[in-house]
């Protein structure tokens, strides 16, 4: 058993062999100047573990050939592997269909391809768009780029010196213009878990639709888009243990089959001549061009790893070593964490006295721990908070107790050497 600041006995981790699973993650291995990794940002991108890396590799090794049109033995395998894995998400998020599945590079894309595809046909003048205090710039400059082409203009909800929203703001922002509402499921520079479910109740009572950004939700939560009742959703393999390069963006089939492309090119046409060109039924309107074939059959893998090791299980065990990991470190002098919603997701972010973000980041890496330092591409949220950054330490699957205790006696150590 480990033990906490406190004395008092630490609880074993929930239901994980830990140990077993670290055994999937090779770079968990690695030394950083002579000391074991301890690896802490998360939120960032993820490892990716043996299956993964695997997937890839035969891919490369046995299955390597572009998609679709391809009659040859390699094509056909190429294909299947593609397309189910399109079913494999499907299935993984509960959505209704596969063609509502759109290929992506991340959730950034996904959210620039509703911006254009949708908002450009939907939005005019003084037309608005609702989003929050929280949003990563990704969710921001989007909506901006197409308030410029439109005229429309975003609203903002606020939050409270906790972080969490305030619910009866946005309920006086929705009105008779209001077009669009993006939201972060997940804030990913203070963890707070946004309540997105009464976000697209109030929404839809006035009949507009609502987009979540879940890239901090999936590594960590179950998610149902049919439960959720969300218009679009959108995400990143590479913060859910697949490869770097492929996100997912799902919508109502209803509302993707009216968008045009935002793409064009090969493999998204129906017929091409110089005077017009007629375009294929979802999803292959929106994946103009070779994708990223082997990061869709690696973001498959990637989700088999963690429906084997269940995501109500993951959930748990993460809600666990966040409540270790604030009690820990709040009893690191001249600590302070930024962001105490009641409802959190396994991210802290924190100052560290007069102490810079980037400085802290610094010397912990000396001590082979991996951090995040800066605004976090949230620099409205920073505004708010007063602060032009923090330090963050953000969990995954395969961290640990022992990685938070080193992370505490790390900042100790700032500590006593800023003191000096």
């Amino acid at each position: 058993m480990e033990v906490n600041v406190s004395g008092k006995a630490a609880p074993d981790t929930l239901d994980l062999d830990l140990e077993a699973l670290r055994g999937q993650f090779p770079i968990l291995q690695t030394q950083v100047n002579g000391k074991p990794l301890v690896y802490l940002d998360n939120a960032a991108t993820t490892q990716k573990p043996n299956l993964v890396i695997e997937t890839l590799v035969r891919f490369y090794s046995e299955q390597n050939a572009n998609i679709h049109r391809g009659i040859h033995y390699l094509s056909a395998q190429a294909t299947d592997a593609y397309e189910k894995a399109r079913e494999r998400v499907a299935r993984f998020i509960n959505a209704p269909h596969s063609r509502q599945i759109i290929f992506v590079r991340g959730t950034t894309e996904g959210i620039n391809l509703v911006a254009q595809s949708y908002g450009r046909g939907h939005f005019k003048e003084n037309d608005e768009i609702i989003l929050t205090i929280h949003e990563h710039h990704s969710n921001i400059v989007p909506w901006q780029l197409v308030c410029e082409q439109t005229g429309a203009r975003i609203k903002v909800i606020p939050m409270d010196d906790r972080g969490v929203l305030d619910m009866e703001v946005f309920e006086k922002l929705l009105n008779e213009r209001t077009r669009l509402v993006a939201v972060s499921h997940v804030s990913n520079a203070l963890g707070t878990i946004n309540p997105v479910s009464d976000i697209i109740s109030k929404a839809h009572a006035r009949e507009v639709p609502v987009l979540v950004d879940g890239a901090q939700w999936v590594p960590h939560f179950p998610v149902d888009v049919q439960a959720l009742d969300c218009d679009f959703y959108v995400f990143s393999g590479h913060k859910m243990y697949a490869p770097t390069g492929i996100g997912i963006l799902y919508g109502k089939e209803n509302l993707l089959s009216d968008m045009p492309p935002y793409h064009g090119g090969g493999d998204m046409i129906r017929s091409v001549t110089f005077e017009k060109t007629t375009y294929r039924d979802i999803p292959e309107r929106f994946e103009a061009g070779t994708p990223n074939i082997v990061g869709v059959i690696g973001l498959a893998a990637a989700i088999d790893f963690l429906e084997s090791v269940g995501p109500e299980k993951i959930a748990a065990n993460e809600k666990e070593l966040l409540d270790y990991a604030t009690n820990t470190l709040e009893s690191v002098e001249s600590l302070r964490i930024i962001g105490d919603s009641p409802e959190k997701a396994g991210v802290v972010s924190f100052m560290l006295g007069d102490i810079h973000p980037h400085d802290i980041g610094t010397f912990l890496d000396n001590d082979g721990i991996a951090i995040r330092a800066g605004h976090h591409c949230a620099q409205p949220l920073m505004k708010r908070l007063g602060v032009s950054g923090t330090a963050r330490a953000s969990f995954g699957i395969y961290n640990t107790h022992e990685e938070v205790d080193k992370l505490a006696a790390g900042l100790r150590k700032i500590t006593t050497f800023f003191a000096q």
